[in-house]
């Protein structure tokens, strides 16, 4: 990790409802993620933790305060807007792995690219990089298969193969491994481990602390303030674990 903070939010408060039934989301949070991190947010339900997550993520607006993103004041900009910032500096992974059930591995990863406003890419060039994308979290052999042909570390893989193929600023994991057994959530986990050692920025949300004992800095949140911000001591890459044969769940 280096200094530069590519995250930093500023007295960041995001205030849901009206009058007298207002919720305060987030109050005055304030915190720097820098460059090359890997950060598990953490906390109970209702705790703002996925409020900042939709924040950092471009798809939500605070109330007041301020999100710069790579040293860009980002907090006010148009829906239209955001959606640029998205599409050239965000990947996510979601709990769900929000695949198209009718599309091949290969096909789920291309998608990105269709949308992307970073240059226009020739159908070569795009089926390049997925590939490219796909061998990196191991699934080099998967890429015609669908959906519901792969279990579910795979298609998480697959999601993962998604989020990276933009080259983003930073990765943004919800729950990734909430909807996976232990044994294929020890994988994804290995596997964004590795993408930490290779430089990728990670922000990941989880409730489990197995889980965010992967991270090298934790943060837990608690009535949409920060309650602890520390420093992981037990943090230790772990190899990118083999991938073995699985029938689809």
């Amino acid at each position: 990790m280096t200094n530069e903070a590519i995250i930093e939010t500023i007295e960041l408060t995001k205030i849901y409802g009206m009058g007298d039934v207002q919720v305060r989301a987030l109050d005055s949070v304030s915190l720097k993620i820098g460059k090359g991190e890997f950060v598990a947010i953490m906390g109970p339900s209702g705790s703002g933790k996925s409020t900042l997550m939709n924040i950092l993520g471009c798809l939500d607006r605070p109330t007041s305060g301020q999100y710069l993103l790579a040293g860009e004041d980002v907090s006010g900009l148009n829906k239209t807007q955001l959606a640029i910032i998205r599409s050239k500096h965000i990947g996510f992974v979601f709990q769900s792995y929000n695949l198209l059930a009718q599309t091949t591995a290969l096909e789920n990863v291309i998608l990105p690219l269709l949308y992307s406003r970073n240059g226009k890419l020739s159908d070569s060039e795009q089926e390049g990089k997925a590939l490219a994308a796909l061998a990196a979290v191991g699934l080099a052999d998967r890429v015609d298969h669908k959906p519901q042909e792969l279990s579910g570390g795979q298609m998480q893989r697959v999601a993962i193969a998604r989020a990276l193929v933009n080259d983003p600023m930073i990765i943004l994991a919800d729950e990734p491994t909430g909807n996976l057994d232990t044994r294929s959530g020890e994988e994804i986990m290995a596997l964004l481990s590795e993408l930490h050692t290779q430089g990728s920025t990670i922000v990941m949300v989880t409730h489990a602390d197995d889980i965010a004992a992967y991270a090298e800095r934790i943060i837990r949140f608690r009535d949409g303030v920060i309650e602890i911000d520390e420093q992981n001591g037990h943090f230790s890459p772990l190899p990118l674990v083999e991938e073995k044969e699985y029938a689809p769940q």
